[in-house]
């Protein structure tokens, strides 16, 4: 009997915090991973949700005391709620693989305005988590003892860490764990508006006559103008509402197939949610004359007054669960952050925007080093703003304007383009146009009211963040130039003469008898390209014809671009097996033994430590060869930027006791 192999203390805590890994091959994966539309709204949908606990409030707020214009406020939030919702359903439509801000933005307008678009939502996405968590943790601390509070930024990072593990064991387990915090808010929630609306009803003509009064007694005292300033300043404060619908398009590869009726169902949800609760709590403020009283939320102030009737029996523990409902469900709207972050991350790292690591999937298929640098930017900002909520609400809802405004752009710019392939062009044309309209004024609002108070902090990082990204994606574009030399060079060169390959070809010559027992050379390639083929014809520089057998070793590398359902994985393995036969009918074509050995996965150097032990067995002589870049200087960022997966495996197989050589590839 065999003995297991043995699992590294390391794998095993993995796989106890983590979990373990899912196999590419299990045809039951991507319905194992993938959300429905319900789970969708709640991992997606808290983030809208969980601004009703400020969003309305700073709205009402900015009335200065006429409460009652608060409907025209409410009235205008729903709408605009509905007309961004109809605005990203139609971008769904158009980008049924997924069609965030940064791509639509990319596709429609240009590439540049779609990095910005991307940087902007980074940003914005990290403030989300951060400003979540610190209000949450606000929330939870205001019930306990005031000699507890030195922890709250303990606390608050605790929170962060535990969403980032939760996040890295995947984004439906992440759902699923706190669902039921999302339903008991839900809940809560819906019964204090209904309640609040039914036993109020015989009020309502009384609110009408009330806010004819007041909006005709303000206009006399201050003027028509300054009361539709007013409105509108009031209506623009309430921005935080509408962050987290375009987190759907951005998710769309993690959605239940048919994905983009489960995306627009998921909008559907997420609209009706927010608007009915938005408009529910404004009119039950005005219903119950709710003013501000210092230490408490609007929402709280309701409370009190809706439960007050109520025995002691029920009033204060309603009243206690529907808070700490509002508090906890603000963890879960950080939720928004880890799902959308990395996924805008993974999409400019596939457009060499960012690093390409962060296209990278681990084995539990999901983007790790996203989610890490996400959690880690939101902690490093929590410690900086000491998890002031005053603070990060000043920096909190710039940027997902810039997204939606340029998104928007972009609609209206296709629908006119084409809209001669479009029966009713000029409906969809409408809905995008309006939205573009909205989200434009409420973006130079938001930057004017902010801007002076701590808003041009976001703005300049956000600024420093595009020179960045810039810089890195400068650099990309000239090591595929160098690359590209290389390709030419190299197939030039391989297919003109013969000087390479030692022997004669196999027309000329019957093949020399196979024998395991010789010399071979394991290469492991990347794609038929420049790098593969100078690798190979180094191996006959450097050592003639001593290697009579040639294996070549090629691992299809799942990452966020190809994991998009088992089609695109079947396509990634017919192209490994393509460019692999390439390589055999050529080197057979000279008269050598030649064969292939592929997987697909998530990490190479796993797969290919599978796959060494079984050609070692049937190879006794093999030996390893990778070929690895050497750039002119090299540079932190050329570190940075560029994976040497060889270096690393030569490290693993070193202790194993097989033979690795790298072949340096000057550009």
């Amino acid at each position: 009997m065999e003995d297991k192999p043995q699992v590294s203390l390391g794998k095993r805590v993995k796989n106890i915090v983590i979990g373990g890994a899912h196999s590419p091959h299990d045809t039951k994966l991507f319905h194992k991973l993938s959300l429905i539309a319900f789970f969708a709204w709640v991992g997606i949908g808290a983030d809208g949700l969980s601004s009703s606990c400020y969003g309305p409030q700073e709205a009402f707020m900015a009335l200065q005391g006429h409460m009652y214009l608060g409907i025209f406020v409410a009235l205008a939030t729903a709408i605009t709620i509905f007309v961004i919702s109809a605005s990203y359903s139609q971008i769904v439509e158009l980008f049924p693989s997924g069609g965030g801000g940064y791509l639509v933005a990319s596709k429609l307008l240009s590439p540049r305005l779609g990095m910005i678009s991307g940087c902007a939502l980074l940003i914005d996405y990290m403030l989300t988590i951060t400003v979540s968590v610190a209000s949450g943790a606000d929330a939870v601390f205001s019930f306990l003892p005031a000699g507890w509070l030195p922890y709250k930024l303990i606390f608050a990072s605790a929170v962060v860490m535990l969403l980032i593990i939760l996040n890295l064991r995947g984004i439906r387990e992440s759902v699923l764990v706190l669902m039921p915090i999302f339903l008991l808010f839900v809940i809560t929630h819906a019964f204090l508006i209904l309640y609040a609306l039914v036993t109020h009803s015989m009020n309502f003509p009384q609110v009408i006559s009330s806010t004819k009064a007041d909006l005709y007694t303000t206009t006399s005292q201050i003027g028509v103008f300054a009361v539709i300033f007013m409105v509108l300043r009031a209506y623009s404060m309430g921005a935080g509402t509408y962050t987290g619908i375009e987190a759907v398009s951005n998710s769309l590869p993690i959605l239940r197939e048919p994905r983009v009726q489960t995306a627009k169902r998921t909008i559907n949800y997420m609209a009706v949610s927010l608007a009915v609760t938005v408009l529910g709590l404004m009119l039950a403020y005005v219903l119950y004359n709710v003013r501000f009283q210092a230490g408490k939320t609007l929402n709280a102030v309701l409370l009190e007054s809706v439960t007050a009737p109520w025995s002691k029996g029920w009033g204060y523990p309603f009243l206690l669960v529907t808070l700490i409902s509002e508090a906890v469900l603000l963890f879960v709207a950080a939720q928004t952050g880890f799902v959308g972050g990395p996924r805008i991350l993974s999409n400019m790292a596939l457009d060499r925007w960012v690093p390409t690591r962060f296209a990278n999937l681990s084995d539990r298929f999901v983007s790790q080093n996203g989610i890490l640098i996400m959690g880690i930017a939101a902690l490093a900002m929590m410690v900086l703003t000491n998890g002031s909520v005053t603070i990060l609400i000043v920096l909190y809802s710039i940027n997902v304007f810039i997204t939606f405004l340029l998104s928007q752009s972009g609609m209206v710019r296709y629908w006119w383009k084409h809209r001669r392939q479009f029966k009713l062009w000029w409906r969809k044309l409408l809905v995008n146009g309006v939205g573009l309209i909205l989200t434009t004024f409420i973006l130079i609002s938001v930057i004017i009211v902010k801007f002076n108070e701590g808003g041009w902090v976001t703005l300049l990082v956000t600024t420093a963040l595009i020179l960045i990204v810039l810089g890195i994606k400068r650099h990309y574009e000239n090591t595929a130039k160098l690359l590209k030399r290389l390709d030419s060079l190299v197939l030039a060169a391989g297919f003109s003469s013969s000087e390479y390959i030692p022997g004669v070809t196999k027309d000329e010559k019957e093949k020399e008898e196979f024998d395991p027992e010789a010399k071979t050379a394991v290469l492991l390639v990347n794609g038929f390209n420049g790098m593969g083929l100078h690798t190979l014809f180094n191996i006959f520089r450097l050592f003639g014809g001593a290697f009579k057998n040639f294996v070549f070793v090629q691992v299809g590398v799942i990452d966020a671009g190809n994991f998009k359902g088992a089609e695109e994985l079947d396509k990634l393995q017919t192209q490994v097996k393509s460019e692999l036969d390439r390589y055999v009918n050529f080197v057979t074509h000279h008269g050598y033994h030649a064969e292939s050995v592929y997987s697909i996965g998530t990490d190479v150097i796993d797969e290919v430590a599978q796959i060494a032990p079984n050609l070692i067995e049937r190879y006794p002589q093999a030996v390893f060869f990778g070929g690895q870049i050497v750039f002119p200087k090299e540079t932190f960022l050329t570190r940075l930027l560029h994976n040497y997966t060889v270096f690393a495996m030569q490290r693993r197989f070193y202790h194993e006791g097989i033979p690795v050589v790298i072949l340096p590839i000057r550009v």
